[in-house]
């Protein structure tokens, strides 16, 4: 079989399956993407230009969509080289948000296209309108119309979809769902496992933390609203007053991933450092920049509690592979971490924007370290039952992928959970999807909540 993968930022969201099927014999696996530095054994990488344009003369509404067309014609181009050069392959995978995908049907008419269907932007009830203090770069309901363009026109030009999540997919039109499938990208449960026995060293200071300290982590690409770091940080001085033995180590770049960017010349970080100056023992903050897969591996592992805040927006990577890891998870009561996440059954939950409740949660996993050692085992669990690459969603993919060569519609899509609304993500105030809910665990500070 001969597939073709196309993402700018080669591996992407197709790394484990790329991998698996470059190593089965018999296949051919090229890759389509803008230059980076990645490389897979096994996989043709093939480059097409990144649009280096700064400024583009049009609406401001057409922007976004007048970049993914650039970027799209140019895929396609690499594409016509790639046919004249004699390559047809059986199946094109690929993620159309940036207009990736737009145009390889003229391209190659007669084969299947799969596309990643990510994100379809809402003006309100999901990530735009949800935090007041933060005003969106996509406040303006006209443009984000104008921004789904991309997102239609890439559907047309797909013969399926698919989505990480059940409310991911739940945002597009109904029309759109009964051709988009629900499947994650996968997480390798035999390399992100529990380890008690781990360690972990801090850069600056040299020490070594182990399961027996008081590890608090929070990891995000970038620190920055979208993940809930402004309110993670205005939790630490309550919660360092109270544990003297804790350290809170922070991962995360200082760029910006996804909103609106912090003042010229500065970043979010800065910002609350500035904010909370003299509130924070430096001592026990630990800020460590990006790290390598096996050192973050590694500092999950010794996590005594993991925080994962996000805006309603596309679930992290690092949030599953916490709940692979066996942390105890901290999430915030919005709709992606709900789907997985039930609070007193494989983790906790906390409303996103009370630091006063959040730091009362950390504090109760603290304290009760081992007795709430189920939840540990309920999020591995889960992670299993739901995640697992190899024995999950590997067999899923390529059932699919089947699927689609032979001209077969895919089966049925499995139903969403019942209490899935896109109505339970709205703004600050607006009510929640319930969730199955066992007995909450003790909060040694249940008085002081707000």
């Amino acid at each position: 079989m001969k597939y073709l993968f196309i993402h700018q930022n080669f591996p992407g969201q197709y790394r484990h399956i790329v991998r698996h099927l470059a190593a089965q014999r018999g296949n051919e696996v090229y890759f389509l993407t803008q230059p980076n530095d990645n490389a897979m054994a096994g996989v043709h990488k093939i480059t097409y230009p990144k649009d280096e344009r700064a400024r583009i003369n049009c609406h401001a509404y057409a922007a976004d969509v007048e970049r993914a067309i650039h970027t799209g014609a140019s895929v396609a181009d690499t594409c016509r080289e790639l046919r004249e050069r004699g390559l047809r392959p059986d199946l094109i995978v690929g993620h159309s948000g940036w207009g990736e995908t737009l145009f390889v049907k003229d391209v190659f008419p007669d084969v299947p296209v799969l596309a990643n269907f990510e994100f379809y932007y809402h003006p309100r009830g999901v990530d735009a309108d949800f935090d007041p203090e933060f005003v969106s770069v996509f406040n303006e309901p006209s443009r984000l119309r104008a921004r789904n363009a991309t997102n239609l026109l890439a559907f047309q030009s797909a013969d399926w979809g698919h989505s990480a999540t059940h409310w991911q997919r739940s945002l597009y039109p109904a029309e759109m769902q009964s051709r988009i499938s629900v499947l994650h990208e996968g997480v390798d449960t035999e390399v992100v496992r529990p380890n008690a026995g781990a360690s972990f060293r801090l850069p600056a200071t040299r020490r070594v933390l182990t399961r027996r300290d008081e590890v608090v982590t929070y990891v995000a690409r970038n620190l920055e609203p979208y993940r809930g770091f402004h309110v993670f940080m205005r939790s630490l001085p309550q919660l360092l007053r109270r544990r003297r033995r804790a350290h809170v180590v922070i991962v995360g770049d200082d760029g910006v991933s996804y909103g609106a960017p912090p003042p010229p010349a500065s970043s979010f970080r800065a910002q609350l450092m500035a904010e909370l100056a003299g509130k924070l023992d430096p001592d026990r903050v630990h800020f460590l920049g990006l790290l390598d897969y096996h050192a973050y591996l590694n500092l999950l592992q010794v996590s005594s509690a993991h925080v994962y805040l996000t805006y309603p927006f596309v679930l992290s990577w690092s949030f599953i592979e916490a709940l692979a890891a066996g942390c105890l998870v901290i999430g915030s009561a919005t709709a992606p971490v709900l789907e997985v996440l039930r609070d007193g059954v494989n983790g906790m939950t906390v409303d996103f924007f009370s630091p006063t409740k959040l730091a009362n949660r950390i504090e109760a996993a603290l304290e009760q370290r081992r007795e709430l050692g189920s939840l540990r085992e309920a999020a591995r669990a889960t992670a299993l039952r739901q995640f697992d690459l190899n024995g999950v969603l590997l067999p899923q993919w390529l059932q699919l992928f089947e699927e689609l060569v032979d001209g077969r519609r895919a089966r049925p899509l499995q139903a969403p959970p019942a209490d899935l609304r896109l109505r339970a993500v709205g703004s600050r105030g607006a009510p929640l999807a319930a969730a199955p809910r066992a007995a909450a665990p003790r909060d040694p500070h249940q008085r002081a909540r707000s």
